[in-house]
C-alpha cells in the first residue's frame, strides 16, 4: 500500500569525464573498444522482451572502417512489427497500473548504470558505430542519455504535482494517465541520447512502446536496450525492431490503437507520416500526438563588431563537430566585409589544423560520416560548389572512401545568398558563408530569416548589445534554440530546452516537461462534499 508521496528533487548535470591522458576512463574505455573491436556480436530484436531472431543479417560496420564487421543485426519484417505492436498492447495494462514511483527507479537504475558499469560500453558502441570521437560520444550518449533519463523522472513529478484549485464544498483533482493505445518512437542515427529518450520519455509517463532506430544506431540502440533490461523495465514495454520505416509505418499509422508517434529524423519523412496520420483519422481510438524534431539549416550571423576569435571558433565548433551531423550544426553563416578577410584566414588555418580519421585515435578531432548514402550527398554539394560560378571553396573540399566514409572539412564562399548550400540541408562537415555589406546588418538579418524553410538553431557573434537586441527580435521565428556568442549546437538537457518550428518541427522541446505533457492525457475529477438536494436556485424566489 501506498504510504506517503514521493519526491524527485531537480537533479545535477552528469558531469562530463575529460579522457585526458593517463585518466582512468581514456584507458578503460580504450580497453573496451578493443574487447568490441575482437568480436562479432548477434544483435537480435526484443519483442515482449524476448530476442528475435531471423537469420536474414545485415552487416554493421565501422563508417571509418568499413572492411571491419562488428557484428551483425536480425532484420524483421512486417509480422515483427505487428508482433511488436501486440506486446506493447498487452503490456500496457500492467504497465499503467504499476505505481509512479515504481516506473519511475526503473529509469532512474538505467541512469545510474550508464554512469558506471556500462558508461564505456555506451560511449565505445556510439564511437564504433556512429564514428564518433571520445568527448562527442561521452556528451551524447553517456551525459545527456543520464540526464534525459534523470531530469524526465523530475520533470514528470512537477507534473503530476500540477493540480486545480478547489472550491467550497468541493475537492478537485488532475490525474495525468497515458495516452490510450500504443506509442511509435523513431530514432536517428546521430545521437544516441535522443535514441534512448524518445521511447524511454512515453514509457515513463505509463505508455507502451514500439522503437524502430536508425538501422545505423543498431549498435548503440541494442547496448541501450540491454540496460533497460537490466534495470528491470518489463517485457514488452519497449518493444526494439530493426524493420525498414515504410513497413514500420504502414503496420503502425494505420492500427486502431496508434496513440503517437515520437519522432526525429528528415522533414520530408515527418511530412509523409503526417500525411498518412491524417488520412487514417477515422481509424484511430483517439487523436494521435505527433511529435517531430526535424531538419535544420542552421546559422551564425556575425555582425560587424564581432570578436573573430569567438566568431571563428564557433564555426569550427559549430559547424564540424561530429563532421556536421548534428541537426544543430552550424551549415550557413552571415560574414559582415569588414571581418571577411581575417574570418578566412583563420578559418583556413583552423581547418587545416584538424586531423581526421579513426575514432580510435583520440588526436582526431573530425572522423567519418554515416554511410555511403551520407558520403555521395555531400560530396556531390562539393562537387557542383567546384563547378560553379556561384560559389568559392576556401578550404578542403577533398574525400576518400578506401579507407571509410571520410569527407574534408570545407568551406564554400557563396557569391549568392541563394546558392544551394546556403538554403539546402546536407548533414555533413561542410560550411557555406556569405559575405555581407558591414553596413547592411539590418539586411543580412533579413536574409538570415527568409533564407531557409528551417528554423531548429541559430547563433548571433556580437559585441553591441543593441546589435544582439534587434537579432533577437528580428530572427523571432528562425530558431528555436538561439545563442548568443557561441555556437548553435551543443543543447544541455534542464538548460536548453531543444526543438525548433517551420519545417524543423512541432518544437515539443526534449529535455523539459513539455514534451512529456504531449505524452499525457489529463482527467480532472471534481467531487462535491455537500451536494446540493433541490434543483432550485436561490433567484428563483419572489421577494
Amino acid at each position: 500500500m501506498k504510504q506517503g508521496t514521493f519526491t524527485y528533487p531537480l537533479p545535477t548535470n552528469e558531469p562530463i569525464l575529460s579522457y585526458a591522458p593517463g585518466s582512468s576512463e581514456k584507458a578503460r574505455l580504450k580497453q573496451v573498444l578493443a574487447e568490441l573491436k575482437g568480436m562479432e556480436m548477434d544483435i537480435p530484436m526484443i519483442i515482449g522482451g524476448k530476442e528475435v531472431r531471423t537469420g536474414k543479417l545485415s552487416a554493421i560496420r565501422p563508417p571509418h572502417e568499413t572492411k571491419h564487421i562488428l557484428g551483425h543485426f536480425h532484420v524483421g519484417e512486417r509480422a515483427h512489427v505487428e508482433e511488436a505492436v501486440a506486446s506493447a498492447l498487452a503490456a500496457k495494462p500492467a504497465w499503467e497500473a504499476l505505481s509512479w514511483e515504481n516506473r519511475a527507479a526503473i529509469f532512474l537504475r538505467a541512469a545510474d548504470l550508464i554512469a558506471t558499469t556500462y558508461r564505456p560500453y555506451m560511449n565505445a558502441t556510439t564511437m564504433l558505430g556512429q564514428s564518433k570521437n571520445a568527448f562527442q560520444a561521452e556528451i551524447d550518449s553517456a551525459c545527456e542519455i543520464i540526464d534525459f533519463l534523470r531530469f524526465n523522472v523530475h520533470f514528470l513529478d512537477q507534473i503530476y504535482r500540477d493540480q486545480p484549485i478547489s472550491g467550497p464544498l468541493m475537492h478537485n483533482r488532475m490525474e495525468y494517465r497515458p495516452l490510450e493505445g500504443f506509442v511509435l518512437a523513431v530514432t536517428p542515427f546521430n545521437f544516441t541520447a535522443i535514441g534512448g529518450n524518445l521511447p524511454t520519455s512515453a514509457a515513463l509517463c505509463g505508455n507502451t512502446v514500439v522503437w524502430k532506430c536508425a538501422n545505423t544506431q543498431v549498435y548503440s540502440a541494442s547496448m541501450f536496450m540491454k540496460i533497460l533490461q537490466a534495470a528491470g523495465l518489463p517485457d514488452g514495454v519497449i518493444n526494439l525492431v530493426f524493420v525498414s520505416g515504410p513497413v514500420v509505418g504502414d503496420v503502425c499509422l494505420k492500427h486502431r490503437d496508434f496513440a503517437g508517434v515520437h519522432f526525429t529524423g528528415s522533414t520530408g519523412t515527418f511530412n509523409g507520416m503526417w500525411k498518412t496520420i491524417g488520412e487514417n483519422m477515422d481509424t484511430y481510438r483517439s487523436y494521435p500526438r505527433v511529435v517531430g524534431e526535424t531538419g535544420g539549416k542552421d546559422f551564425v550571423i556575425a555582425h560587424p563588431s564581432a570578436n573573430s576569435d569567438v566568431l571563428v571558433t564557433a564555426l569550427l565548433r559549430g559547424a564540424f563537430e561530429y563532421q556536421g551531423q548534428k541537426c544543430s550544426a552550424a551549415s550557413r553563416a552571415y560574414i559582415p566585409s569588414n571581418l571577411a578577410a581575417e574570418v578566412k584566414e583563420k578559418l583556413i588555418a583552423g581547418v587545416q589544423s584538424f586531423k581526421m580519421g579513426s575514432v580510435e585515435d583520440f588526436t582526431n578531432f573530425v572522423n567519418a560520416v554515416i554511410d555511403e548514402k551520407s558520403y555521395q550527398n555531400i560530396t556531390g554539394y562539393i562537387d557542383r560548389a567546384k563547378a560553379s560560378s556561384e560559389a568559392e571553396i576556401w578550404v578542403g573540399g577533398t574525400y576518400d572512401s578506401s579507407e571509410g566514409w571520410f569527407v574534408s572539412p570545407t568551406v564554400i564562399e557563396a557569391k549568392n545568398p541563394h546558392y544551394e548550400s546556403m538554403v539546402q540541408e546536407i548533414f555533413g562537415p561542410v560550411l557555406t558563408l556569405y559575405v555581407y555589406d558591414e553596413n547592411d546588418f539590418s539586411g543580412a538579418l533579413k536574409l538570415v530569416d527568409e533564407t531557409s524553410p528551417y528554423a531548429l538553431t541559430g547563433a548571433i557573434i556580437s559585441q553591441d548589445r543593441a546589435a544582439v537586441d534587434l537579432a533577437v527580435e528580428k530572427l523571432r521565428h528562425a530558431a528555436g534554440n538561439f545563442y548568443i556568442n557561441d555556437k548553435p549546437t551543443g543543447a544541455v538537457v534542464g538548460q536548453q530546452p531543444f526543438g525548433g518550428a517551420r519545417a524543423s518541427g512541432t518544437n515539443d522541446k526534449a529535455g523539459s516537461k513539455l514534451n512529456l505533457l504531449r505524452w499525457l492525457s489529463a482527467r480532472t475529477i471534481k467531487e462535491t462534499t455537500v451536494p446540493p438536494t433541490d434543483y432550485r436556485y436561490p433567484f428563483m424566489g419572489e421577494a
